[in-house]
């Protein structure tokens, strides 16, 4: 297939891409190019790719794919937080535009990277699936709900979305996030020697490794379209869920020397779930999670070990999505709406020598 990939240039989708084009499809990404100076490891794979932000997406732009996969948005609380308003408008109206111009430029399949967030509190409602009610308690979360209501609605003969709720993402990537728990509880370990627990430990997460949810969308990609037709899917293990103190234990054990330390202002943290995933394995066989948080947790840390990361990276901005976006707005780089501050970013990107 012909996949147009957007946010193919952060964390997810910098391990996606390379993941689809081994399996045979065309991928051209679709980027704002924020995290482009954020490398870490390996460099990102070479694509053809556009420049543009997907709140300017016209129709044309779609003309000649097989599916829209959705990745870009604003990532995370913290960063959601930052602007609600903002938040609402790149997450929610600009998602709900270009599912509205997929369908207009008649691309068949929408993949939409959704997630368990829109779950909220929910610590004593035991294992959620799919029909679970939404308690979403962050603009992030929100901003998923409303997507997939407002794409829901969209599904017609022609035109079949799928809603890909992803658990807590983890794992190496050449576009590394630390703002995620295990990959932050890894580093605070290699950096400091104390595994920093910021809560009280009790919370719930449900984990999905990068390449595993990568492998997901992949997996509902080739599905028959009637198995994933206006369908949303929890997307991880159901065996991998854990407490924030069992990740802390699991963190220790693999970084020699470091020892658990919880932040004194840590408290009970209300964002607490464990979600279900049989949906998914049941009805995509063909989706075969290869990760656990523990073999994770030993990916990440050698990979600190081979890449020499220290205080300076852990404490600096690269690897924060919120920090590095309030660098470039104090660099003068990017306004407060998340715009390119120079010349146009919505625009042909060149990679590889390849226009488009």
């Amino acid at each position: 297939m012909r996949v147009l990939m957007t946010g193919h240039n952060g964390y997810i989708g910098s391990v996606m891409t390379p993941l689809f084009q081994d399996a045979g499809h065309e991928v051209v990404g679709l980027d704002t190019y924020l995290f482009e100076e954020c490398t870490f490891g390996e460099a990102v794979p070479d694509v053809e790719a556009l420049r543009v932000d997907i709140r300017s997406i016209e129709p044309e732009r779609l003309a000649r794919f097989d599916a829209v996969v959705h990745l870009a948005a604003l990532c995370n609380d913290p960063l959601g937080n930052l602007n609600r308003e903002l938040t609402y408008e790149i997450n929610h109206r600009a998602s709900v535009r270009l599912a509205k111009a997929a369908k207009a430029a008649s691309v068949p399949r929408f993949l939409f990277a959704s997630s368990c967030s829109l779950y909220g509190v929910a610590a004593g409602e035991g294992m959620l699936q799919e029909d679970a009610r939404f308690n979403p308690i962050t603009p992030y979360g929100e901003s998923k709900v409303r997507v997939e209501e407002d794409v829901s609605a969209l599904a017609d003969d022609d035109f079949s979305p799928t809603f890909m709720r992803n658990a807590t993402a983890y794992g190496v990537s050449p576009r590394l996030r630390l703002d995620v728990v295990v990959n932050n509880l890894v580093a605070a370990a290699h950096a400091t020697g104390e595994v920093l627990i910021q809560s009280d430990g009790t919370p719930w997460r449900p984990l999905v490794h990068v390449e595993d949810f990568s492998r997901a969308f992949l997996a509902a990609l080739h599905a028959p379209r009637e198995l994933v037709h206006n369908q949303a899917f929890n997307v991880g293990r159901t065996s991998e869920n854990y407490r924030v103190s069992e990740l802390g234990e699991m963190v220790r054990e693999a970084v020699p020397g470091s020892r658990i330390r919880y932040a004194e202002s840590g408290g009970p943290d209300p964002r607490s779930y464990r979600v279900d995933c049989s949906k998914l394995e049941t009805t995509l066989p063909q989706y075969q999670a290869q990760w656990t948080v523990r073999r994770g947790v030993e990916e990440i840390s050698e990979a600190f070990q081979r890449n020499g990361f220290g205080a300076e990276d852990f404490t600096g901005h690269r690897y924060f999505r919120l920090r590095h976006i309030e660098k470039l707005q104090r660099d003068g780089r990017l306004d407060q709406e998340m715009h390119w501050i120079g010349p146009a970013s919505d625009a042909t990107h060149v990679v590889g020598g390849i226009r488009t």
